[in-house]
C-alpha cells in the first residue's frame, strides 16, 4: 500500500458519518446486547438510561462513529463503575464469526505464531545484580501457547535467590496461565484453590487450581516481589491477588485498573462491537475480587520507582540471612548501587513535577 493509499484510506475513516438511522441502530443493539451483563440490576440501569437518552435526543449531535464510542463508554463505564464494559468503533467492516465456533486448526496455528512473535509476552528474563531474577511479562498467553517458553524462563531463574515479576504493563489474558505460574510459586501438595470464575450466560462457575506438576523447577522458599502500576489488567490482576491473598508476595507499584470481570465482544453491526463483562471473579478465601479498588499494592510507589525499590527490598532481605564472605559483601556492594539509583531516580521524577506543582503562597508582608 502506497502512502497515497493510506492517506485516502484516513480520509475516508475520518469523514465516515452517522445517520440518524444507524446512531439509533447502534444503541438499541447494545442495549439489547447488556441483557449478557453479568449484573442483571445493574443491567437494567443501565438499558433504561440509554433509552431515557436516546429518546430525548441527547445523542443527535453526535455524528463520528468514533465519538459515540467514546461516549457511550463513558456513560457505561461512570453508572456501572466497571472499566471492561466499552463500545468499540471499528473503521473496517467486522467479520460475521460465531463467538462459539471452535477456532480450526488452521487458525489456532496462526494465531500461535502471532504470539510467538512476541514470544508469547515473556519479554524479559534477567538475572540482576546480588543474584536477583527478573521476568517482564506483558500478558498471559494460554499455556498450550506458552507453556514452554515459561518453563525456559523459570528454569533459567531457578537459581536466583529473590523473584521480581514486573505486571506493570500487563493487560491480561488466560486464567489457565495465570494458575499455571502460580502453581510454580507453591507448592505441589496440597493444591491449591486459587479463584473461580462465575458465567452468567449459563450460571456456572470454574475453579482454577494450581497443577500438580510443572515442567521446570518451582520457585519455593524464596521471596517474589510483583510490580504493579494503574495499567495492570484483569487476568494480570488476578495473579496478583492470588499470591497477595495467599501471603506469598509483596507488590509493590501503585493501585492496578480494577478488572475482574471476564466477557466477550458482540458484534453490533458492520462497525461496532461491544466487550460485555458476563462473568466474575471470586476469591475462595476472600469471596470477592479487586474490582473496586484494584490490588493494593503492600509498598506504594510511583510506578518508575517499582522495580528499584523491589531490588533494594531484596537485597536488603538477602543480607539478613547471608553468611558473611563473597556474596554478601556483593550483596552490600549493589545495594548501594541500587540505593544510589533509586535516589536519583526519585530525584528525577520530583524534578519532572516541579513545573507542575503549585507555587508556594507569598510571604505576607507586616508593616511595622
Amino acid at each position: 500500500m502506497t502512502t497515497d493509499d493510506i492517506l485516502a484510506q484516513l480520509r475516508a475513516e475520518f469523514a465516515d458519518t452517522l445517520s440518524d438511522d444507524d446512531r439509533a441502530a447502534v444503541i438499541e443493539a447494545a442495549i439489547a446486547t447488556l441483557d449478557h451483563y453479568v449484573f442483571p440490576e445493574v443491567a437494567a440501569r443501565l438499558q433504561t438510561g440509554l433509552r431515557d437518552r436516546l429518546a430525548a435526543g441527547s445523542y443527535d449531535d453526535i455524528t463520528a462513529p468514533a465519538q459515540l464510542a467514546e461516549r457511550l463508554t463513558v456513560e457505561l463505564q461512570q453508572e456501572s463503575g466497571d472499566r471492561q464494559l466499552r463500545l468499540h468503533h471499528s473503521p473496517h467492516p467486522l467479520p460475521d464469526l460465531d463467538p462459539d465456533a471452535r477456532l480450526s486448526a488452521a487458525a489456532l496455528a496462526e494465531e500461535r505464531h502471532h504470539s510467538s512473535l512476541r514470544n508469547f509476552d515473556l519479554n524479559t528474563v534477567e538475572r540482576l545484580q546480588g543474584n536477583i531474577g527478573y521476568l517482564q511479562l506483558y500478558g498471559f498467553e494460554p499455556p498450550e501457547f506458552a507453556g514452554d517458553t515459561l518453563a525456559a524462563a523459570l528454569q533459567f531463574l531457578a537459581h536466583t535467590q529473590a523473584l521480581i515479576i514486573d505486571l506493570r504493563r500487563n493487560r491480561g489474558g488466560s486464567p489457565a496461565m495465570v494458575a499455571l505460574l502460580c502453581s510454580y510459586l507453591l507448592p505441589a501438595y496440597p493444591l491449591v484453590h486459587l479463584n473461580d470464575l462465575y458465567w452468567r450466560p449459563d450460571d456456572s462457575t470454574r475453579q482454577w487450581w494450581t497443577v500438580p506438576h510443572v515442567p521446570a523447577p518451582r520457585y519455593l522458599d524464596r521471596p517474589v516481589y510483583l510490580l504493579t502500576s494503574q495499567d495492570t489488567f484483569s487476568a494480570a490482576e488476578e495473579f496478583a491477588y492470588n499470591l497477595r491473598v495467599l501471603n506469598r508476595v509483596k507488590v509493590i507499584g501503585e493501585h492496578t485498573a480494577g478488572g475482574a470481570h471476564p466477557g466477550r465482544g458482540y458484534r453490533l453491526s458492520d462497525h461496532f462491537w461491544l466487550f460485555v463483562p458476563t462473568g466474575r471473579a471470586i476469591n475462595p478465601t476472600t469471596g470477592t475480587n479487586w474490582t473496586e479498588t484494584g490490588v493494593i499494592p503492600d509498598v506504594k510507589v510511583p510506578s518508575e520507582l517499582a522495580l528499584l525499590t523491589a531490588h533494594l527490598m531484596a537485597l536488603n532481605a538477602l543480607l539478613e540471612t547471608q553468611p558473611d564472605g563473597a556474596h554478601f559483601r556483593e550483596l552490600q556492594h549493589t545495594l548501594i548501587q541500587v540505593e544510589r539509583a533509586l535516589n536519583a531516580k526519585r530525584a528525577e521524577l520530583i524534578s519532572q513535577l516541579k513545573p507542575t506543582l503549585p507555587s508556594p503562597p507569598d510571604a505576607a508582608i507586616v508593616e511595622e
